[in-house]
């Protein structure tokens, strides 16, 4: 079990584009290790995705693990456990939504960001088969925010209105979210 230290929004590697991932190395011990890692690090944060360029090391492998049920954003479809080397995503539906999204690399800060809500992923899996998925709603946010990290970007990027980046303990402490509802829709239809 290796738990690797989550670097933060203004470490280089964050702003530089991760590799791809060499397919025939998929399987090899440095993969797995790479995999064990993001995955260790990932159950010890209790996120739901991790970026690999987020644990210091610049390619394009991700985890998302999304437990289904009830939370702050609604009733959500569970993601098992998965691996996506080299993810390709293409925005099947231009329909746009918008979710207060948080990130283990910018602790402590939430924001707004409105996106598409309706993906394909093409992708290689954790043995290196090629396959393809479509997500909706806010596991299309989920895999989108993750897959960014791949491109150097991250969800801060993303927010139409400074006033919808705030601090987690002071978006619940003044109930923001209720708040700032006016403005959230006006970001979401387009208006600002």
């Amino acid at each position: 079990m290796a738990i690797r230290d989550i670097i933060r929004m203004g470490h280089p590697t964050l702003r530089t584009p991760a590799k791809p991932y060499p397919i025939e190395d998929i399987g090899s011990p440095q993969f797995n290790q790479l995999v064990e890692d993001l995955t260790d690090t990932l159950a010890d944060s209790g996120g739901i995705g991790l970026a690999a360029p987020q644990i210091n090391e610049p390619v394009q492998v991700v985890i998302v693990n999304i437990p289904g049920g009830e939370n702050r954003y609604g009733e959500l479809e569970a993601v098992p456990w998965s691996v996506y080397v080299n993810p390709v995503l293409t925005v099947l539906d231009d329909s746009r939504a918008g979710y207060w999204e948080g990130c283990l690399s910018v602790p402590g800060l939430r924001g707004f960001v409105v996106r598409p809500q309706k993906i394909a992923i093409d992708f290689y899996d954790g043995d290196g088969e090629a396959r393809s998925i479509t997500a909706e709603g806010f596991t299309a946010t989920v895999y989108q925010h993750e897959f960014d990290h791949l491109s150097a970007r991250l969800y801060v990027d993303h927010i139409q209105d400074p006033r919808l980046l705030v601090f987690e303990d002071q978006m619940i402490a003044h109930d923001l979210g209720a708040l700032t509802k006016d403005l959230q829709e006006e970001v979401t239809r387009g208006i600002r």
